[in-house]
Parts: C-alpha cells; sequence; structure tokens
C-alpha cells in the first residue's frame, strides 16, 4: 500500500482490524436469516463491534483526539482541531440483508478539513485513501476520475430517500427528472461511501444523494477531490444542517449536474 502520513497509518490499522470482525460477522447472517430472533439486534452488534475497534485503534495513537462516529456520537468534543469521522458500516440494510455491498469509513479532519481519509471494502478486498495533495489510490493503483463530457451519456448513482424523510416526494421527483435526462438508466447500491469511491476511481460519471450525514461521505471528501473530482453541498436552506446534500462528479458534467438539482430544490 502507498501509504506514507502517520495519520493514513493509522487508519489502515484500524480499518484492517475491524474489517476482519465484519467479514466473520457477515459470514455469519445466512444463519440468522432464519433464526426466529432474526439478524437486526445481530447486526447493530456488529455495527458497535467495528466502531469500538477502530476507535481503540485511534484512540492508541492519539487519545486526545476528537471523534464524531455514528453509534457513539462525539468523543472529546473540546478537540475540534483535530478529529476522525467514522462510519464503521456504511450500508448497514446491505449488509444486514447479505448484500456484499458495504464499506468502513474513516475520515480525518484537521481545522474543519477533511486532510485523509479511507473508505475499505473488506468484502471485495479494495481499499480507497487519499491525502491531501498526493492523490489518490485503490489499493497499489493511482486513481482518477473519468473523462465523460456528457451528462446525457453519464452513468449516475444516487440513494434514499429515507422512509422518514419529509422530502420524499420531492426527492423522488428529482430522481425522475434527472433520469429523463440521461440515456442510462441511474443506479443505486445502497453506500454513499461507495458510491464517493467509485466516482473516485471512474466506474460512475456522477453521484447526488440528499440528508446524508457527515460521516457517510467524510472519507470520500478527500478521495473524489484527489482524484480529480468536484464534490459540492447543496443545502435547501441557507442556515448550517446536520444532513448534507451532496454532488460528487468526475467536474466535466459538475455544471450541468449541479443545475438541475439547484433547479429542483429552488
Amino acid at each position: 500500500m502507498r501509504i506514507s502520513s502517520p495519520s493514513m497509518n493509522i487508519i489502515y490499522r484500524a480499518c484492517t482490524k475491524a474489517s476482519k470482525s465484519l467479514i466473520r460477522d457477515f459470514g455469519e447472517l445466512e444463519k440468522l436469516q432464519v433464526s426466529s430472533k432474526g439478524p437486526g439486534d445481530f447486526v447493530s452488534a456488529a455495527d458497535k463491534r467495528s466502531e469500538k475497534i477502530i476507535i481503540e485503534e485511534l484512540q492508541k495513537a492519539h487519545p486526545d483526539y476528537g471523534i464524531l462516529s455514528e453509534e457513539s456520537g462525539v468523543i472529546n468534543a473540546n478537540n475540534n482541531e483535530k478529529r476522525w469521522i467514522i462510519d464503521p458500516i456504511d450500508g448497514t440494510s446491505n449488509f444486514l440483508n447479505g448484500i456484499p455491498q458495504f464499506a468502513i469509513s474513516v475520515g480525518y479532519e484537521e481545522k474543519g478539513e477533511i486532510v485523509s481519509g479511507m473508505i475499505f471494502d473488506p468484502i471485495k478486498n479494495e481499499m480507497f485513501f487519499a491525502e491531501k495533495g498526493s492523490g489518490a489510490f485503490l489499493n497499489n493503483s493511482r486513481i482518477r476520475v473519468s473523462n465523460k463530457k456528457m451528462l446525457s451519456d453519464a452513468m449516475l448513482v444516487t440513494g434514499g430517500p429515507r422512509s422518514s424523510s419529509k422530502n420524499r416526494d420531492d426527492i423522488f421527483k428529482e430522481f425522475e427528472n434527472i433520469s429523463r435526462k440521461i440515456n442510462i438508466p441511474i443506479r443505486k447500491f445502497g453506500s454513499a461511501a461507495l458510491d464517493m469511491a467509485n466516482v473516485a476511481c471512474g466506474r460512475f460519471d456522477g453521484f447526488w444523494q440528499r440528508e446524508l450525514n457527515y460521516w457517510d461521505i467524510a472519507a470520500g471528501l478527500i478521495i473524489v477531490r484527489e482524484a480529480g473530482g468536484f464534490v459540492d453541498f447543496i443545502e435547501k436552506e441557507k442556515k448550517a444542517s446536520p444532513k448534507k446534500n451532496i454532488i460528487a462528479t468526475n467536474s466535466k458534467i459538475h455544471e450541468e449536474l449541479k443545475n438541475l438539482l439547484e433547479k429542483n430544490i429552488e
């Protein structure tokens, strides 16, 4: 692996250690599908086990750093200068149903900016990572976004909305409107982190999704940007929101997709 900085080495150790637990738990799911208890509680426990391993590894190196994590929330809240942003299983519903499309996502933030990050798909053994100014990689290979220039020919991916969303109808309408502008059907795979990683390596030309959490996308921000892509946040309200509306593209189709999305939320 082409990892050089101390922070990336720490993230690498945390992700690889947690992945062993996730692979083992994922292998147990088939038995649980037919049990009376069902897999829901088991998956929640798997999520927490993965997070516990990651946090322990990160805190071994820097016990004073801040942490924002899906399960545990905020740790060391007084340190906003340096903190880890953790999603122990991005794609939990896929995991729950035995679908091998999920990942561990860890970003490292300094003074409000993600400067390094890793998205690790333990089933496919694909590790996407990037550091500010050093490019983006998939395992041992440098990655770049695609060269697709026309939105009409783009391969796009999205996700949502959640059943609890107050904007479900608008999000469905937006999906329909964008679908009419392109020739290839839009994909939905159920993991925002992997969707962004796949934009970074050129498998997809663009990704958008509304109402995401910061930990869903933190590592993806630096990976897409270091691969030559663009990332934007489009918020319905000007006030800061804990939920993120994001667009990530190869840069060439960015303005066209962004304009379509902005029209839908005005």
